[in-house]
């Protein structure tokens, strides 16, 4: 009859040290609600200070101010120029009441809005408490937008099928209805 070797069970140090790190350094890190970047730039200033956009998008993009644009109507710095009479703000129009939109421009943008930071700050907690990685490195509400715009998996139903295709992209912590296959 072979014997079996008992061997203590091993426990991947280096996995439990970047668990604790990952909760640790989400825990230390200052977050930041609002952008640093007025909304029109002075022509009597030298220094332009850089806008970061949702660049993906191939027709629209949103920026860190939740300005949603063409792409081609983008000022020097990066931001959607306002000057447009046209360009809008915090654009939730395409998105429904529990924080799931239509497109991902759309999402970030209504995200973006301040009316939804009590919101943000459940979600932001929430990830905090469970380790989440996607939401690890975020240090402010557009980076915060971005990913959860990004990843929502609960938007999914079945490997690559939608709960709702019209509202895919979610930033708040509820899922989109199901939609029934038969409508």
């Amino acid at each position: 009859m072979a014997r079996l070797e008992e061997k203590p069970c091993e426990v991947n140090s280096s996995l439990i040290e970047d668990d604790y790190e990952t909760k640790h350094a989400i825990r230390r890190q200052p977050f930041q609600w609002k952008p640093n970047l007025p909304d029109v730039v002075s022509n009597n200033s030298t220094k332009i200070v850089p806008c970061r956009n949702s660049v993906q998008g191939k027709l629209i993009i949103v920026d860190e101010r939740g300005y949603i644009c063409n792409r081609t109507e983008l000022d020097n710095r990066g931001c959607c120029d306002v000057t447009l009479q046209h360009i809008s703000k915090h654009r939730c129009d395409k998105c429904s009441s529990n924080g799931c939109c239509e497109q991902f421009e759309f999402c970030v943008s209504c995200c973006l809005n301040p009316e939804k930071k009590t919101l943000l700050t459940r979600v932001l907690e929430e990830a905090r408490q469970l380790g989440d990685r996607s939401l690890a490195s975020v240090g402010d509400q557009f980076e915060l937008c971005l990913a959860k715009c990004r990843t929502s998996s609960q938007s999914v139903q079945h490997e690559n099928s939608y709960r709702n295709p019209k509202a895919k992209y979610c930033y708040g912590g509820n899922p989109p209805e199901l939609l029934s296959l038969t409508s």
